[in-house]
C-alpha cells in the first residue's frame, strides 16, 4: 500500500455468561507503548475487575512499559528496578514471571511458543485474513481501517460466541 501499513491490536472477550465479542485498536506502529495502552482501554471499562489474558509470547506482550502498567492498576508501589540492569524490568523472564503472578488482580497467561493455535484470538484473526484483507483492494489506509470496523461490527452482530472446545486432553487411538 502506499500510504504506509496499518497494525492490528484486538482482543476478545470470552466469558460463559456473556456473548463473546472482538474489540480492535488501529494504528500505525506496534510498539510497546502501542499494546499497553490497547490493555488498559480493556480494564478501565471495569478497573476493579479481575482480568486474565492470554497472549503469544510477542516481545510487546512482556515490555517494560506492560509491566509498569499492570503494576500501577493493581496498585504494586514495589521498586520494579530498571530495565537490563536489576529488578522484574531487567529482562523478559522476570519480566513474564511478574505478568503471570496469579496474586495480581491483573495477569497474563503467555501461550507455549509455536502454539498460537490455542489462542482464541488468532482464530478470529484468520477469520478476518480470509474475509477481509485476503484478495482484498484497498485504496488507502484508511479504507482498509474503515473495512476492518465494519467487519468487527459484522463479526460481533452475527459471529462472536466462545468457541467449544471438543478436545479432552487424551490422545488420539489409531
Amino acid at each position: 500500500m502506499a500510504d504506509g501499513p496499518s497494525v492490528l491490536f484486538r482482543r476478545c472477550k470470552i466469558a460463559p455468561e456473556a456473548r463473546a465479542s472482538v474489540a480492535p485498536t488501529l494504528g500505525p506502529t506496534r510498539t510497546e507503548a502501542d499494546f499497553a495502552s490497547h490493555i488498559e482501554q480493556t480494564i478501565v471499562r471495569d478497573p476493579q475487575a479481575r482480568y486474565v489474558f492470554v497472549m503469544d509470547n510477542l516481545n510487546t506482550h512482556c515490555s517494560a512499559t506492560l509491566v509498569e502498567l499492570v503494576a500501577r492498576l493493581c496498585g504494586i508501589e514495589d521498586d520494579l528496578g530498571k530495565k537490563g540492569k536489576h529488578g522484574v524490568l531487567k529482562s523478559v523472564k522476570s519480566r513474564q514471571e511478574f505478568l503471570t503472578d496469579l496474586s495480581h488482580r491483573i495477569r497474563i497467561v503467555y501461550t507455549p511458543k509455536h502454539s498460537s493455535w490455542l489462542n482464541q484470538i488468532e482464530i478470529v484473526f484468520g477469520v478476518i485474513m480470509r474475509k477481509v484483507v485476503r484478495r482484498g483492494n484497498f485504496p488507502s489506509v484508511d479504507d482498509l481501517r474503515t473495512k476492518l470496523l465494519a467487519f468487527f461490527d459484522y463479526f460481533n452482530q452475527v459471529f462472536a460466541k466462545p468457541f467449544k472446545w471438543t478436545y479432552t486432553g487424551q490422545p488420539l487411538q489409531a
